[in-house]
């Protein structure tokens, strides 16, 4: 690593460390979720998929899972009941790959290595959907996320790749932001205010 490499690490470093306390203290919050939460399940009204993979919210990120189990509820409720389902990621440290397995409201839990919960001895699914946290975002659909690259090399792989759909607040908008390489873009964006990309 050459020294312009080492400082835009050290500076994406410190923007996500800036991030992630802004998110922590944000003035309220519970409206803003709740806000999130009415967009994300407005976007979701209407699309395919039965198969969506999310995140446990950590760092204060925002909660997606009651949203999905709503959505999940909804499927089952219809004149032709529609089979949902919602997964988690599991990460395997060692070879720094990521999996979903299936999740619901009272599943099994257990830490992963990172200390994140994850479902216990679920069955593994193939998202076609993923919503993803953004710890920043910015236009052309890219995201700051903690620096591990797991999603960027497990999309980079996975043929089809699902339809992928970040969530952040307000606060997470990098007008300047830089992509690398290496960065898979997302194909839509959605904050407290709705969809923030495609503009």
């Amino acid at each position: 690593m050459n020294n312009s490499e080492q400082q835009r690490a050290l500076d994406k470093k410190a923007l996500r460390e800036r991030l992630v306390q802004q998110r922590l203290h944000l003035p309220q919050r519970q409206e803003l979720a709740d806000a999130l939460r009415r967009v994300m399940r407005i976007w979701l009204v209407g699309r395919p998929e039965t198969v969506i993979g999310a995140y446990w919210p950590i760092k204060g990120e925002f909660d997606p899972l009651p949203a999905l189990h709503r959505w999940k509820e909804d499927g089952e409720l219809t004149e032709r009941p529609v089979l949902r389902k919602i997964g988690l990621p599991v990460v395997d440290k060692v070879h720094k790959t990521m999996t979903f397995h299936a999740w619901y409201p009272g599943c099994p839990m257990e830490d992963d290595a990172y200390g994140i919960p994850k479902p216990k001895d679920t069955e593994v699914i193939v998202p076609t959907l993923l919503f993803v946290a953004c710890v920043g975002y910015a236009p052309g659909g890219y995201r700051l996320g903690y620096g591990g690259g797991f999603y960027d090399r497990m999309l980079a792989q996975m043929k089809p790749r699902p339809f992928t759909v970040g969530l952040g607040f307000g606060v997470g908008f990098l007008p300047d932001f830089e992509p690398e390489p290496h960065d898979q873009a997302l194909d839509t964006i959605l904050n407290e205010n709705g969809v923030v990309w495609p503009v």
